[in-house]
């Protein structure tokens, strides 16, 4: 089983597209909207998204894709798709579970809202990348097979506009390329072997960043179009973290060659911790990068406390 998120604007145009169709679309389980007219499911959902109106996106649409020729019945489906939203911490909100039958593979869509039942924000940073982990661990608890592959085929995407497919493209280029990023430019390249361009915006007549964009074919998109984790700021934030994690410590001079070969050995365990504290972070929304500089700080305060007592 595989996992795609796409986060839009409209509910009215992802209900339209995933319910309207009643020859391939069954509609499995609601929660808080109905669910027998697509219309008055949207409805049901944007009443709710007006609780907090200066969210951009509260759309969650997340494509669960099963090994082709498997066989899962409606009740599995149900329980599977309300594990994973648990999962990735959309809770006290509205859903809505349908299963499409036009494709040589079962597959899901669920239509969730961003804004819970008390009007406050589910985050959705990373949400794409802890869908992946999350499903995985799902394929493993429920038995299910394998999907090694990542056709993007499997999520019906090529029933979406071309839009959405292309800013969802580079959106998963940029995440899992991110993590490695000592740069901007090392990032550029990388997207570019990917065919998809990367452009920088600059303050009038001087060479100070002001905003990134990415295109692909005739698509372009903001940095905070394609997620608002990836705009400027927050990709040079983000790669400023990785800097810092990823920085090994300067190595000791030892006369013993055991010495040494046990200082590799530690350098190289504490990089592999480091690498996977990274992956973490990026993996699991609820971590707020802005929280880590704070962290650090208070971590050197405390020290500072202490060689003051002695």
């Amino acid at each position: 089983m595989i996992s795609k998120v796409i986060t839009g604007k409209s509910f009215y145009g992802v209900c339209r597209y995933i319910c309207k169709d009643e020859r391939r679309a069954a509609i499995l389980e609601t929660e808080g909207v109905r669910g027998h007219n697509y219309k008055l499911m949207a409805a049901d959902f944007e009443m709710q998204q007006a609780l907090r109106p200066t969210l951009k996106k509260a759309v969650f649409h997340g494509i669960l894709s099963f090994y082709p020729g498997e066989k899962i019945n409606d009740e599995k489906m149900c329980l599977i798709a309300k594990e994973y939203l648990s999962e990735m911490g959309i809770i006290n909100t509205q859903y809505a579970i349908t299963k499409h039958t036009d494709r040589n593979h079962p597959h899901l869509h669920i239509i969730a809202n961003l804004v819970n039942s008390n009007g406050e924000t589910i985050k959705d940073n990373w949400i794409g990348l802890k869908g992946k982990k999350i499903a995985q661990q799902l394929t493993s608890k429920h038995d299910l097979k394998q999907v090694l592959s990542k056709d993007l085929s499997l999520t019906n995407l090529e029933r979406l506009n071309a839009k959405e497919v292309n800013r969802y493209i580079i959106y998963q280029a940029i995440a899992e390329r991110l993590p490695l990023c000592k740069n901007l430019d090392g990032l550029k390249e990388h997207l570019k072997k990917q065919g998809i361009e990367t452009l920088y915006k600059y303050k009038s007549s001087t060479k100070e960043l002001q905003g990134i964009s990415f295109k692909i074919g005739e698509y372009k998109y903001k940095g905070s179009e394609i997620d608002r984790t990836f705009s400027l700021k927050n990709l040079e934030r983000t790669i400023e973290q990785n800097n810092k994690l990823l920085l090994k410590p300067a190595p000791e001079f030892f006369a013993d060659s055991k010495s040494r070969q046990t200082l590799d050995e530690d350098s190289t365990k504490r990089q592999e911790n480091k690498n996977s504290f990274l992956l973490e972070q990026l993996i699991k929304p609820e971590k707020n990068y802005e929280q880590l500089p704070y962290e650090l700080k208070r971590n050197q305060k405390k020290k500072r406390k202490k060689l003051r007592l002695r």
